[in-house]
């Protein structure tokens, strides 16, 4: 059985990259990704390599990053441009397969076996598509070339930036086996942590570990990472459309400034609204629940949730209830800092429900229609170019950065 060809693909400081692009003067300059000085939900999302020379590294706070490199440039993040360039990167991805299985939103899997008859070998597709990643886009991106995922994502981070580097089975020993073991996918802080104790540093230690071993530290997970480690990841790269199930979708922000009265709440509850309804409509879901997390400016926080009468993805039936939601359970003592909108219990868009009288079904539909359109023109021309009324009563409020937030099944990333 001939071994599978798989791509991981990363898109070189993604944010800062395309932020440079759109503003040339600030090529060549310590750029780090993730608001203002001001703006208090300020931490560094991506840092250009000329900021992460410093130090400055992804999670950091603003003031951190400042302190270590006092020139350092800080730009806000505009979200609707990072997901056009990755559509448009998935579309190169598409000319060579429809395996594609997004990791974040600037890094991808690639499972071109079935191309490479065509194409080329993988060494000779990652180069391609670098190529055309870099002429087409602008922006650079690491490929690593493996016959299974985790290989292939070791490759991407590997060199960087705008490299291509193989990791075969005749090389993993010399190229995998030397690395830190936080570079083995899964191993995070804690991990690292426990296998530091027993002195296992690298890659390599894990491999040439006794599975009994590894399972007697970290459990199930041990007998995985030692799998990885010794190249036998089998899990395939899931084709488009076929991602985990998600249980739920909610988008939360920290203001710019403290919220104050209801006029406020309901613009950020809207912008949030809009969000998750649009990402609610594109995986084909709508939502049962409402649900709403408030939390103070001196950091108290709740969550209220509701269940609604009709499964939904509109934008204002969302936002209409989560209003409903805070206006039933805040009395206005303190201040509001941070605010989420989320919608949960899930079901698809044939999901059958009985209709009632009192509904005006011919309006939902409309409403329905005109949020599809909205999504459409925003995927085209930007998340700008359509805006509510409402949200140009207070400009300021209306600029949030909304963090995202899936939460998924935990579901068959190991078969």
């Amino acid at each position: 059985m001939r071994d599978r060809t798989i791509l991981h693909s990363d898109m070189n400081c993604f944010y800062a990259s395309v932020e440079i692009l759109h503003d040339p003067k600030l090529k060549g300059k310590p750029v780090a990704v993730g608001g203002d000085v001001e703006a208090r939900h300020g931490i560094v999302m991506t840092a250009s390599y000329e900021a992460k020379k410093f130090g400055v590294k992804t999670g950091m706070a603003l003031w951190q990053a400042k302190q270590m490199c006092p020139d350092i440039i800080f730009v806000s993040p505009h979200m609707d441009r990072y997901f056009r360039f990755s559509r448009m990167a998935r579309e190169i991805y598409s000319e060579y397969t429809d395996l594609q299985e997004p990791y974040g939103i600037d890094e991808c899997w690639l499972d071109i076996t079935e191309s490479v008859s065509l194409k080329g070998d993988g060494l000779k597709v990652a180069e391609e598509i670098s190529s055309r990643i870099k002429r087409e886009l602008g922006i650079t991106v690491s490929i690593g070339v493996s016959y299974n995922k985790i290989f292939a994502k070791l490759g991407s981070d590997y060199k960087k930036p705008d490299a291509v580097t193989t990791m075969y089975r005749d090389e993993y020993k010399y190229k995998a086996w030397p690395l830190k073991a936080s570079d083995l996918l899964y191993v995070g802080r804690s991990t690292n942590a426990k296998l530091k104790r027993v002195g296992i540093k690298t890659i390599g230690d894990i491999a040439n570990a006794r599975e009994e071993f590894m399972v007697e530290r970290l459990g199930k997970m041990g007998s995985i990472l030692w799998g990885f480690a010794n190249g036998y990841d089998e899990t395939p790269v899931r084709g488009e459309g076929s991602l985990a199930p998600i249980k739920s979708i909610g988008n939360s922000v920290t203001t710019r400034r403290d919220l104050l009265n209801d006029a406020d709440v309901k613009i950020v509850l809207y912008i949030l609204s809009e969000s998750v309804a649009a990402r609610l409509r594109e995986h084909g879901f709508r939502c049962r629940v409402v649900e709403i997390w408030v939390r103070d400016n001196e950091l108290f926080s709740f969550t209220r949730q509701h269940k609604i009468k009709n499964a939904t993805n509109i934008t204002a039936e969302i936002a209409d209830e989560a209003f409903r939601i805070f206006k039933e359970n805040y009395i206005w003592d303190k201040p509001i800092r941070s605010i989420g909108v989320r919608g949960a219990e899930l079901v698809n868009d044939n999901y059958w429900e009985q209709l009632d009288l009192f509904t005006d079904q011919e309006y939902r539909q409309k409403c329905m229609k005109l949020d599809a359109t909205v999504d459409e023109l925003r995927k085209r021309f930007g998340f700008y170019c359509v805006q509510r009324g409402l949200m140009q009563t207070d400009k300021e409020l209306s600029c949030v950065n909304a963090k995202e937030e899936h939460t998924v099944h935990p579901v068959g990333y190991f078969k």
